[in-house]
């Protein structure tokens, strides 16, 4: 599948990772709809690069319809989908207020797993319509916490291990109807909850990756997205983009 004829559907598409990809998208040929429950900022950012935008809720099955609708009118098919629409926590199984507070820890589950996999199986539906031997690509996020998450990531890491984890049944779920799937499992990137850090902190992240030390640059996750949509034999597989870090 060539970038220059991928019609994509991005979530997460207003900030960070998803607007990162978007724009490369965008770059390539690719027609884009962004889905993201930041009105303002996904308007614009369609409006700058000439996509489309819908207000999205990953988590309701309604709202993910109604998004694939306005994506399928406004692109006449849907031949890619990108998850990036996510949230992070931090908080102790255990902490000096007491236990894990278990509206947080399912709402984190809700986001990031729950979401995925909605936008995953209704994109699935809509590319199964599609012509051709390979009618569509979906790409999860993971992240590297799902291998060796870090205190205070209890819900995070079950979260991206669960997106990491279904990546090959949802392969085999979906190889009769000609669609991929793949994981990206990301380490630390300047998204822009970690730029907001001061720089000492920054700095100090960095200096636990392998090589390069630095934090990733959200574009080479957007460049990592496109080669799966484009490379036809990469599928069921979660691939780490870290610059070897092992998190301690």
């Amino acid at each position: 599948m060539k970038l220059a004829d991928t019609c994509a559907v991005i979530t997460g598409g207003a900030s960070g990772l998803g607007a990162a990809t978007a724009r490369h998208f965008r770059d390539r040929g690719a027609a884009v709809t962004l889905f993201d429950r930041d009105r303002d900022r996904g308007a614009a950012l369609a409006a700058e690069i000439g996509a489309t935008f819908a207000e999205v809720d990953v988590t309701d099955e309604a709202s993910v319809a109604a998004g694939l609708a306005a994506a399928r009118a406004a692109m006449g098919r849907i031949t890619a989908a990108v998850n990036c629409a996510g949230i992070a926590t931090a908080e102790r199984t255990l902490g000096r207020t007491g236990p894990h507070d278990l509206a947080s820890y399912r709402r984190t589950i809700d986001v990031n797993l729950v979401g995925t996999f909605n936008v995953a199986r209704l994109a699935a539906a809509e590319m199964a319509g599609n012509d051709g031997a390979e009618r569509g690509v979906i790409v999860n996020t993971a992240s590297v916490a799902a291998f060796d998450g870090q205190k205070g990531q209890a819900a995070y890491a079950a979260s991206k291990a669960g997106i990491a984890g279904m990546s090959l049944p949802l392969a085999r779920d979906l190889a009769s109807f000609g669609i991929r799937v793949c994981a990206i499992a990301p380490g630390i990137f300047a998204t822009p909850m970690l730029t907001a850090l001061p720089e000492e902190v920054q700095a100090g992240l960095a200096a636990d990756v392998t090589f390069p030390k630095r934090l990733g640059d959200p574009a080479e996750y957007a460049a990592l997205a496109a080669f799966i949509v484009e490379c036809g034999y990469l599928n069921g597989e979660t691939i780490r983009l870290d610059g070897a870090l092992r998190m301690r």
